[in-house]
């Protein structure tokens, strides 16, 4: 059975720069992302003492399929890597893992670890982990529409689930989201759930990226005025 929804901020992090470290350094590309690996680690057990509730990552994006060959074959082995020791540590921790995005042009077997994963966390009440894989937000919007399309046709009163369908199930909102690494857009990521989001922009490539960062960034949120359209409060 899954978890209850948590309480909290829904942070949504891009996270870039792995590359751009490794090269800063002269090392592979590949070493990059497993750095970033380290981060994620480091963010998500941060997350919950922060006020994070739910805690969305993008890890790979549907245009991502065109960087080089050898590149993707390493993300795709540090992501076997991962949902293989760490789901039981997310597990311990509370932290309940579900992967949003395409499944079906995943190499083989990799479906089959994340179903195993996410399984294995289900329970979890103190983060949802939420991690966007072969991620499109705008594929995300087209689909929901397709299905919500289709139950209207039979009739099934749906108008009201099309957030949850873009999103892949009852989640709330994005408050913020944070891109590392000094770029300034979004990227096709969460473009309906972070319709009155604000954003945070570093330089702090990811693999730097750690809990002092995240504070950081919620620091700067905190002191924005969120109106959602609204009007500034009266002094």
């Amino acid at each position: 059975m899954q978890s209850a929804l948590q309480p909290g901020l829904h942070v949504g992090i891009i996270m870039d720069g792995n590359g751009r470290w490794a090269t800063g350094r002269g090392l592979p590309r590949a070493l990059g992302h497993k750095a970033g690996v380290a981060a994620i680690r480091r963010v998500v057990e941060a997350a919950p003492g922060q006020g994070i509730g739910t805690l969305t990552l993008y890890a790979f994006s549907s245009d991502n399929w065109r960087r080089p060959e050898d590149e993707v074959t390493a993300l795709m082995g540090l992501l076997r890597l991962y949902l293989r020791e760490e789901a039981e540590r997310l597990a311990r921790a509370g932290v309940r893992l579900s992967v949003i995005g395409r499944r079906d042009r995943l190499p083989e077997g990799i479906a089959e670890a994340i179903g195993r994963a996410e399984a294995r966390t289900a329970a979890g009440s103190g983060l949802h982990l939420r991690i966007a894989l072969d991620y499109s937000a705008r594929a995300a919007i087209l689909a929901a529409a397709a299905s919500l399309a289709a139950d209207l046709r039979t009739g099934v009163p749906a108008a009201a689930e099309f957030g949850r369908r873009v999103s892949g199930g009852p989640v709330p909102d994005v408050d913020l989201v944070i891109r590392t690494s000094g770029e300034q857009r979004l990227s096709d990521f969460l473009l309906w759930e972070s319709a009155y989001a604000e954003l945070h922009f570093t330089p702090v490539h990811w693999p730097d990226f750690g809990a002092d960062d995240l504070a950081t960034a919620l620091r700067a949120f905190a002191d924005r005025e969120r109106r959602f359209g609204g009007l500034a409060s009266a002094a």
